[in-house]
């Protein structure tokens, strides 16, 4: 009585883990369970959930003071995770268990009532960490898919409080953990270019976008195809990297929403949000912040339709994290970051009933409903967007005809991928770059080199179309991506007007 029995647990904090030592004593006095070190709700309930548990594993419960410290006392504890080493930890301490063979495991998990072990977020960070510190992680078996995939990993899975004993005691072996197969999306889940009719400048632009990673904005009447360009769009993108499927799948894990029995997202994400969506639920954030859609599309593709129908507020959100690659959140103990490496994929209508400029004059809104209609892309927004698309309407012998059909996307994915293999040798030692989208200035003026021709170029179309400087880097970038597709080292002329062209909705959306 009065030993401290210590286990390591951990807690996440954005999408990165830190150690948690659980410390339990057991003292004198009226029975009581005290939890103390910045426990949030979840972490405390975890009294009656424990004491439960290990009633119903047939194990005796201490009839004391049990006071359980979460170490560091400064660092916020949520969820239930803290089931599992808490009840480890009183059974060490009431001479159950041997605290000694709890040294280098480090448990997470939540315990039912029955003492059945339920999955947790966030296990595939408390994996990746248990790895770089040479640690086991003994987990529930629901959530172990996520943690196998991290090789060199001793995993120890349990489905229960009594398993899991077991295995600490080392009179149980963990049962093995499959890996989980690849998860690739049925033939035809999201379609094929090959179905797109008569949008052949949609599709070059798309394809431009997916060999350089560019930001995209659909602009047309309802009834174009915006959507069903937008959602074929991952079906000509690169394959995941393994490192790239980490990042994605631990901000999925963290949000509770890799699927059961998946441990590694093996497809690009696809995020398409209603344009109803808060602040907090697009970007991130809230009282425990939590990934939002940008960051739940990471590596991949975040689709917002109907952008004009977006409030600007939300919008304005996006602004620094497209461009930086991340969004960090403040808060008045911590600063948290997400990931939000993303394409960001929008579309929308010209004007409120969306015919302006359609065949036949349709359209039938004011000047003024226009032009308020259109203040909700502000400039500095549609800066961070590269390439401008106009997907028009389509006389009906266009739609007819059964020969006009496009490229199919196989063959664009072959494009894109030479493409991006010549950017991967540009960028090699170059960290973080991957794409000539995320070129910085320094590396811009090194790679997207003029000659005299194609400068002056590109000198008159900013004085014609009076575009900002972000605006230009946006379009020597296009420009060099359009020549990657070409196989050309130096950016000609045919390669900058195409990319300037892209430009040509700036002041129309301002007007």
């Amino acid at each position: 009585m009065g030993e401290v029995a210590r286990v390591e647990s951990a807690t996440v904090v954005g999408i990165e883990a830190f150690p948690v030592t659980v410390e339990v004593r057991l003292t004198g006095g009226l029975p009581a369970v005290v939890v103390v070190g910045l426990p949030d709700a979840a972490v405390k309930e975890s009294r009656d959930r424990v004491k439960s548990a290990v009633t119903a594993s047939r194990y005796e419960y201490p009839q004391q003071r049990i006071t359980v410290n979460l170490a560091p006392g400064d660092l916020k504890k949520e969820g239930p995770s803290f089931d599992l080493p808490m009840a480890l930890g009183i059974l060490a301490a009431n001479s159950v268990l041997d605290p000694r063979r709890l040294d280098g495991i480090t448990a997470v998990g939540e315990l039912a009532l029955d003492g059945a072990l339920r999955r947790v977020r966030g296990v595939l960070p408390v994996a990746l960490a248990c790895r770089r510190e040479g640690r086991a992680l003994l987990c529930p078996a629901e959530s172990a898919p996520e943690a196998v995939v991290v090789e060199g990993l001793r995993l120890l899975p349990a489905r229960n409080l009594s398993e899991a004993v077991g295995i600490v005691a080392g009179a149980a072996s963990p049962a093995p953990v499959p890996r989980s197969p690849r998860r690739a999306e049925p033939a035809g889940e999201r379609g094929d270019f090959s179905e797109v009719r008569g949008q052949s400048p949609a599709v070059r632009a798309l394809t431009i976008a997916a060999a350089g990673g560019h930001n995209v904005l659909l602009l047309g009447p309802p009834g174009t195809g915006k959507t069903m360009l937008a959602q074929r769009l991952p079906t000509i993108l690169p394959p995941l990297t393994h490192e790239e499927a980490l990042e994605s799948s631990a901000v999925h894990s963290v949000a509770g929403l890799l699927p059961p029995g998946v441990g590694l997202l093996e497809e690009r994400p696809f995020r398409h949000p209603h344009h109803t969506i808060s602040g907090p639920g697009l970007v991130g954030g809230g009282t425990n912040p939590r990934p939002g859609e940008l960051s739940l599309a990471h590596n991949g593709v975040l689709f917002l339709d109907e952008l004009a129908e977006f409030p600007r507020s939300v919008l304005e959100e996006l602004r620094q994290p497209i461009e930086d690659g991340t969004v960090t959140i403040g808060r008045a103990a911590a600063t948290i970051t997400f990931p939000a490496r993303v394409m960001l994929v929008g579309a929308s209508n010209p004007c409120p009933c969306g015919m302006l400029g359609a065949p036949g004059n349709r359209c039938r809104c004011s000047p003024r409903e226009i032009a308020r209609y259109r203040q909700k892309l502000s400039g500095p927004l549609l800066d961070r967007v590269d390439l401008h698309v106009e997907v028009p309407l389509l006389p009906p012998e266009a739609l007819a005809r059964e020969s006009d059909t496009g490229e199919p996307s196989a063959k664009l994915r072959e494009q894109v991928l030479t493409a991006r293999s010549r950017q991967a040798a540009r960028f090699e030692g170059h960290p973080g770059v991957r794409t000539n989208s995320r070129m910085g200035p320094k590396l811009l003026r090194q790679v997207c080199r003029l000659g005299p021709g194609p400068r002056r170029i590109l000198e008159e179309a900013l004085r014609a179309m009076d575009l900002s400087a972000r605006a230009f880097s946006r379009i020597l970038k296009v420009a060099r991506t359009i020549s990657d597709l070409e196989g050309s080292d130096a950016i000609g002329e045919p390669a900058l007007l195409e990319a300037i062209q892209y430009r040509s909705l700036d002041r129309r959306l301002e007007a």
